[in-house]
């Protein structure tokens, strides 16, 4: 089995965001870049995969500038066996679509039995480039999934929606977006920090994986952001002082509720 899984260099999610005045991105390079933490539960799912399935490869896929290579090494440390880099310039400030693009470009001449992935980025949590993936692949999408089994070609699933979840089966090779339900990541050991200096890395641009420069970047977006404001500031709460009987409290919340006509 040959298992791919795309993977995102993101701004650290404990950082202040920042956005590039000149083009209205995010300013990546405001803060330590780090591996996109839903990424992670893909990548332990699949390496769970990989420890009870006999001749399993793992490989990351990571578009990005060349410094995201710092990323792609991350991910290998936790026992990936390789990894495809999709690094060229004109495919800064890419939306949803044009990522899916550029991935689906690079796994067109690949071959594999399962895309495994993150539900979503954490600078821009669309939850689309799943989806649109399968769609470019003409695969099966199996998108929000917290429980996985995999037997042979046969894959069942259990989506996670808002009324609980849903079982859906399908036969391989498919794209499976990920929740964090689905498992609990493990920490690289120092023989995976190691050993991911050493595996293997192959740097693609547009031209290798087929993709027009046109239809990625900011101009080959299928979206631009036309406005920008902050969020507003917390406004102070109303604070209700109780006699310790429960009372006051109770009626203040009763008030509330009216005069927000929740009641």
């Amino acid at each position: 089995m040959r298992i791919i899984c795309p993977v995102k260099r993101v701004p650290d999610t404990a950082a202040e965001k920042r956005i590039d005045p000149s083009d209205w991105t995010v300013d990546r390079d405001a803060s330590e870049p780090i591996l996109n933490a839903n990424d992670e539960w893909s990548i332990e799912e699949a390496m769970r995969i990989k420890e009870r399935t006999d001749d399993t490869e793992v490989i990351a896929l990571c578009m990005g500038p060349d410094s995201a290579q710092q990323t792609i090494r991350k991910a290998l440390s936790y026992g990936l066996d390789g990894a495809i880099h999709v690094t060229d310039e004109a495919i800064g400030g890419s939306d949803a679509l044009a990522t899916a693009r550029v991935l689906a470009g690079a796994l067109a001449n690949e071959t594999f039995d399962l895309v495994l992935m993150g539900n979503q980025s954490s600078d821009a949590r669309t939850t689309l480039v799943p989806a649109m993936l399968a769609e470019l692949l003409d695969l099966p999408a199996l998108t929000s999934v917290k429980y996985l089994e995999v037997d042979g070609q046969n894959l069942l699933a259990h989506r996670e929606t808002s009324a609980g979840h849903v079982a859906v089966e399908t036969v391989g090779p498919a794209v499976v977006s990920v929740v964090e339900a689905i498992n609990e990541p493990r920490y690289p050991s120092f023989k995976g920090i190691m050993a991911a200096k050493k595996k293997p890395l192959e740097a693609r641009d547009l031209g290798a994986v087929d993709v027009d420069p046109s239809l990625v970047g900011l101009e080959g977006s299928a979206t631009a952001v036309l406005e920008i404001e902050s969020a507003p500031p917390k406004e102070a709460g109303r604070k209700v002082e109780d006699d310790g009987s429960g009372q006051i409290g109770a009626e203040a919340i009763a008030d509330w509720l009216v005069e927000q006509k929740l009641l």
